[in-house]
């Protein structure tokens, strides 16, 4: 087992980083890759995250690939919806569907509470399974209660999220109780984690863009904070990632993650000046830029680094996950970037 604890990644999540910035992308292990589709073929997506070995072996192809400095276990946030009981499948161009979406308060009552370590047992199995075959940290992640709540009463990807909002602002009572039940089993899923051997874990509530400010406080940030201070006591930093981060990035910083991972739409150099020097930054390529020639790649790669260069804390990534048709040359131009500088 490596002992990664000096590296790159965990230097820049304690803000003492003074080399270059450490490297991942969201979506690493993805359909990108020619080597993931080749697995994809033959085995169904929850197939793939179910079974150790297989998980496993996909987390580890990026790092083999392209050299990332973390790797991120291949997994998916809808899996604690899964052990919930509301039923769950992909499916080809659609994405993930809700077989038993919720509708009502007697929905919410009626969810159960599962034993995460049975339920989720192949997640555990997974980290240690991999764990050994890493020289870089890895990372484990889970959805926020919000954004598990919204697909759970979407039945799967929503643009505006329409159910979900009504139910929030027409019963708050009802959808509190919802996001409790999920933080619950969402708690003891990141500890299961931790407790497997996950050196960072990162929190994704991709849906939070749709909420007011007044919203965020109340049916996001409350519950981020409350994962936060829940796995505390473990001293494995955690990274919060929301679409619409840079909007809400004082509001992140304010109950203190390790690191605020940002989308595209902000300057990182300005957004230091709201953010504490004591949280990392995260971000925040555009994904679309991957589809230029390598020179544009590396002129915009080149200025988010070089405009970053005296923050210890700062973890070069993407502002979303990578897209499906990126080339993989691009990958490895943007890679080569940071590391040849």
């Amino acid at each position: 087992m490596h002992d990664v604890s000096s590296s790159l990644m965990m230097q820049a999540l304690r803000c003492s980083n003074v080399e270059r910035p450490p490297i991942w992308i969201m979506r690493q292990a993805g359909r990108y890759m020619p080597e993931y589709r080749a697995i994809r073929e033959k085995r169904s997506f929850l197939e793939m995250c179910h079974t150790p070995e297989l998980a496993a072996e996909i987390t580890c192809l990026p790092i083999k690939a392209f050299g990332f400095d973390a790797a991120i276990l291949f997994s998916d946030i809808l899996v604690i919806a899964e052990a919930m009981g509301v039923g769950l499948r992909f499916e080809e161009g659609k994405g993930p569907v809700i077989e038993r979406p919720l509708s009502s308060a007697a929905d919410v009552d009626a969810l159960p509470q599962p034993h995460i370590a049975d339920c989720l047992s192949y997640v555990a199995a997974a980290i240690k399974c991999v764990k050994p075959q890493l020289n870089v940290p890895l990372l484990g992640f889970c959805g926020a209660p919000f954004t598990v709540a919204s697909y759970m009463i979407e039945g799967g990807s929503s643009r505006d999220l329409k159910k979900t909002k009504q139910w929030m602002l027409r019963d708050p009572d009802s959808f509190h109780r919802l996001l409790d039940k999920i933080a619950i089993s969402t708690l003891e899923y990141l500890k299961m984690q931790i407790a497997a051997g996950v050196n960072a874990v990162q929190i994704f509530d991709s849906w939070a863009n749709v909420l007011g400010h007044t919203q965020f406080r109340e049916f996001s940030l409350a519950y981020l904070q409350r994962l936060l201070e829940g796995i505390k006591g473990t001293g494995v930093p955690a990274i919060l990632f929301c679409r619409g981060s840079s909007v809400y990035a004082q509001q992140l910083a304010d109950i203190a993650p390790a690191a605020i991972s940002l989308d595209w739409q902000v300057d990182m150099t300005q957004l230091r000046s709201v953010v504490p020097s004591t949280v990392a930054l995260q971000g925040n390529l555009d994904p679309d830029i991957l589809y230029a020639d390598h020179a544009t790649i590396r002129r915009e790669v080149m200025r988010l680094v070089h405009g970053m260069r005296k923050d210890r804390g700062y973890i070069f990534n993407l502002g979303h996950g990578i897209h499906p048709d990126t080339p993989v040359d691009a990958v490895k131009a943007l890679v080569a970037c940071i590391k040849e500088g």
